[in-house]
C-alpha cells in the first residue's frame, strides 16, 4: 500500500532537522506508536469480540 504524497507532505510540514523525523520523539517514533495501538486495539476487539467500554 502507498501512501499519497499529501499525507506525506502534511506529516512532514515541520520537518527541519534529522532529529526532527528519527529523534527520540520524531515523527518515526510517534507514528510507530501509533500504528500499534491502533492494531494492538483492533486485534483485541477481534479477540474478544465486542468494542472497549461498549455497553454489555
Amino acid at each position: 500500500m502507498a501512501i499519497p504524497d499529501d499525507l506525506l507532505d502534511a506529516l512532514m510540514k515541520n520537518y527541519k532537522k534529522p532529529e526532527d523525523l528519527i529523534g527520540e520523539s520524531g515523527l518515526l517514533i510517534q507514528l510507530t506508536k501509533q500504528l500499534l495501538e491502533r492494531a494492538m486495539t483492533a486485534e483485541m476487539t477481534e479477540h474478544l469480540g465486542y468494542e472497549k467500554n461498549a455497553p454489555a
